[in-house]
């Protein structure tokens, strides 16, 4: 005990013990307060070790101070203010599950706004360990147990220390990146930066995105966005008379196929169909079936699909327009469009955690009413695979909400279970036998789509015997690849390919995905016409009998006699319905043998590329000025009313529903209602060994009430 206090009567012993003290009330937060979702031995070493780098780094920059008084006294206001911070963070996680962005902590009004008016609700009895720290430090310079070191502390120890302290974060910023690539480049999840890299360090991370951010939206003045209003004026593609309209006032589903290609489509593995059921429904003739559509997604992955399907806009060149701007941009978005012109309601199923992509803050910005996260399913222990809760659980328990959304309603599911690493347990099928290669990701590449095929079989016949699908136009799209390039040469044999001459090219046209438009009685049919997610909104307004041509968006009707076929992917490189350009104008292949032209040799072809190219620029360049400069702020289409976030709440969510649903009585357009008030959830039939002996979890919604 000598020891330890001649050790703690030392300025860096004294330091020391912040350190230690700070790692301390960090781990607790972290095991019992925040929700950060470790699944290996490396995320966990991260989550011990990210509160130890920083705090030494910052601490240690109070060592050079000569005056030894305000050395310590710097060094202690440092702990406060994150002492402070952590326990912000506490309150507003407990609130809205997920860390204050610094966008949030820029005014006291801003913070109020985002904690809610009921901030002194959240505080539990247990929150008194927060000030034990506090209590500690008071008593030990109170009884003098501590002493301030008065003796001068050499530079060269201070910046050993501090060379350590950034060594220390440097080993975990590398633990961090070996563990989630593209760590800071792509930003998934707040959660993620916190869980890898510790509290403060997200915060430093968030505060420089927004002060970048903000000072590229700083220098926009209102007349920047008429480029982009001049494009969609010159670019815009009139409707086809026979489909205008043709929706209206139907509900519409969304249903976002995770990592799904249109290779899958029709294709046999070991004599059987993959996906037998969206076969089906790809041949119907009434649906609407894109063979020639492709995924335009950057490092944005799924979030830029999303962008482009609710925005028609591109997601940004590098890291994610959901992460970096679309929480405080004013965007015009599918659900506020359909709300406004004809009383939509909207909601989104996902089975992961609200927090990814900073969905809980973009949806919000979007218009849509509501989102159901994993929190309002059960997606503990086997229910959950890889991303977050399996498809066929996402689906059936989903029923019990779907049933009390008013008709007419937008809703988008996101399936999870097709996501990277594609692990499932044959268990979790109807015997079917994947392929037999070397690689284990494609096996299971195709166990796990067969799964999401029978998920979407069981979604549809619910629809059909609880009456919605008589109502409601269905949207199927795959969001981007799911075997990435360098395992496409283990695909190829069950494709029919020769592995040995797989190229570029082939590369190219494995970023097909489904698009598919199914609703009872469409003229349907499969189409052949080039397209991309950019052109899916402004197809699905005019379906609406929605003129698209006052908003600001970059694609056009897939529909449409006007249609450009031209369909760039993020990377520049584009496709036509003749040739595929990749490499910067480097290789172009003819579409219909494969050969590799030489432009050299046929000039004429040269300049038509390039002039093609021109147009993939522009595009791109009036997409992205909107997106980096917030543009929409300066312009409002008639009619339309830009969306206050701050209106939308994420929670009690099930009783805001019935809320609605009671306050409307007769008038009730729900499922629920038109069913004389009775559940429809018995219609929902699964196989899934999850709920096989349990229908609990879809009973109905008053059961959901009970568990939330």
């Amino acid at each position: 005990m000598e020891r330890l206090k001649r050790t703690l009567n030392t300025r860096l012993g004294f330091m020391a013990s912040l350190v230690f003290l700070l790692w301390l009330k960090t781990i607790i937060t972290y095991f019992t307060e925040f929700n950060l979702g470790a699944t290996d031995v490396f995320q966990y070493l991260t989550m011990f070790i990210n509160p130890i780098g920083f705090a030494i780094t910052v601490f240690s920059l109070c060592l050079f101070i000569n005056r030894p008084k305000i050395s310590y006294s710097l060094m202690l206001v440092i702990y406060v203010v994150i002492s402070i911070l952590i326990y912000a963070n506490v309150l507003y996680y407990r609130e809205f599950s997920n860390f204050i962005p610094v966008s949030t902590m820029l005014g006291v009004a801003s913070v109020s706004k985002g904690l809610g008016n009921n901030t002194v609700s959240m505080i539990s009895p247990h929150d008194f360990i927060y000030l034990l720290d506090f209590i500690l430090l008071i008593v030990i310079f109170a009884t003098k147990y501590i002493r301030i070191d008065t003796r001068p502390f050499r530079k060269l120890n201070a910046m050993a220390s501090f060379m350590f302290g950034l060594m220390f974060f440097s080993l975990n910023l590398m633990i961090s990146e070996a563990n989630r690539p593209q760590l800071l480049g792509r930003t998934f999840d707040q959660t993620y930066l916190v869980k890898y890299l510790g509290l403060p360090a997200f915060t430093i991370y968030d505060g420089l995105q927004t002060v970048h951010s903000d000072q590229v939206k700083s220098t926009a003045i209102g007349t920047d966005i008429d480029p982009a209003l001049k494009y969609v004026q010159n670019h815009y593609a009139k409707p086809d008379p026979e489909y205008y309209g043709i929706a209206k006032k139907k509900n519409i589903i969304i249903i976002h196929l995770e990592s799904f290609q249109q290779a899958l489509i029709n294709l046999r593995v070991n004599g059987q169909e993959v996906t037998p059921f969206l076969n089906g429904l790809y041949n119907s003739n009434e649906t609407l079936s894109f063979d020639n559509f492709y995924h335009q997604v950057g490092q944005g992955k799924t979030s830029d699909a999303e962008t482009m399907l609710e925005t028609g806009l591109f997601g940004t060149a590098s890291g994610t327009f959901f992460n970096n701007q679309a929480s405080s941009n004013t965007l015009e978005g599918a659900p506020a469009i359909l709300q406004q012109t004809y009383g939509y309601s909207s909601a989104v199923f996902h089975g992961n955690v609200s927090s990814f992509y900073h969905r809980d803050s973009v949806y919000k910005n979007l218009g849509y009413n509501y989102f159901f996260d994993k929190s309002y399913f059960n997606s503990n222990g086997e229910n959950s695979i890889g991303m977050g809760l399996k498809d066929k659980l996402l689906f059936a328990e989903s029923s019990k909400y779907l049933e009390q959304m008013q008709q007419p309603f937008y809703t988008k599911f996101i399936t999870l279970t097709n996501h990277w690493d594609f692990g499932l347990d044959d268990i979790d099928n109807d015997g079917f036998k994947t392929a037999e290669t070397p690689d284990k990701h494609v096996n299971g590449y195709f166990l796990t789509a067969h799964y999401l095929d029978a998920s979407l079989k069981e979604f549809f016949e619910y629809l059909k015997t609880s009456g919605l699908y008589d109502n409601s136009m269905v949207i199927l799209y795959g969001d981007h690849y799911g075997i990435s390039n360098d395992r496409n040469r283990n695909l190829a044999p069950i494709l029919g390919y020769n592995q040995d001459n797989w190229n570029d090219f082939d590369n190219a046209q494995m970023q097909r995905v489904p698009f598919m438009i199914h609703m009872k009685g469409l003229n349907g049919g499969i189409r052949h016409e080039y397209g991309g997610e950019i052109d899916v909104l402004p197809t699905l307004l005019h379906l609406e009998g929605i003129n698209s041509s006052k908003y600001i968006q970059v694609g056009t009707d897939l529909l449409s006699k006007e249609h450009s076929q031209l369909v760039p992917f993020r990377n520049g490189d584009f496709v036509t319905p003749k040739y595929t350009v990749l490499k910067n104008q480097q290789d172009v292949y003819a579409n219909k043998t494969g050969e590799l032209i030489d432009l050299k040799a046929n000039p004429n072809l040269a300049d038509k590329v390039a002039k093609w190219d021109k147009q993939v620029k522009e595009k791109f360049k009036i997409s992205d000025n909107v997106q980096k400069m917030n543009l929409l702020r300066f312009y409002t289409p008639l009619g339309f009313t830009p969306v206050d976030p701050a209106k939308y709440s994420y929670q009690h969510q099930i009783e805001q529903m019935i809320k609605i649903r009671d306050s409307l009585g007769n008038k009730s357009t729900s499922m629920y209602s038109k069913n004389g008030n009775t559940s429809t959830t018995n219609f929902y039939n699964t196989d899934a060994p999850e709920l096989r002996d349990n229908r609990n979890p879809i009973d109905n919604i008053n059961s959901a009430v009970k568990a939330k």
